[in-house]
């Protein structure tokens, strides 16, 4: 399994397309601008089930008005291919719903 660090990480998100997603230790970040707390509550509960299949759960944190979710492969504490691969559902979730990604400062 690859483990994914400092610039190797930041490659890997840009050629998978994750432009929503940002490293940040041994995780990868992203932070949704939903609008308000039900249209936040649906985003969670489509990327709780999508979890759930994968069996690789994020962190997620549900405030009104946006959702952020960290992921990380607790096992190897670092990003893996999990990580980015659910990444990219949850980014597709995101689009599918017209919210957009609030960018790192």
């Amino acid at each position: 399994m690859t483990e994914y660090t400092g610039q190797t990480l930041t490659d890997a998100l840009e050629a998978a397309g994750l432009s929503d997603w940002h490293g940040a230790d041994e995780s990868i970040v992203a932070t949704y601008a939903t609008g308000d707390f039900a249209t936040g509550l649906e985003f969670v509960n489509r990327v709780g089930a999508a979890a759930e299949a994968a069996n690789h759960h994020p962190d997620i944190t549900l405030t009104y008005p946006s959702v952020e979710i960290t992921l990380t492969s607790h096992d190897t504490g670092a990003v893996t291919d999990r990580d980015l691969k659910l990444a990219a559902r949850i980014s597709n979730f995101a689009a599918e719903a017209g919210i957009t990604a609030d960018q790192p400062q």
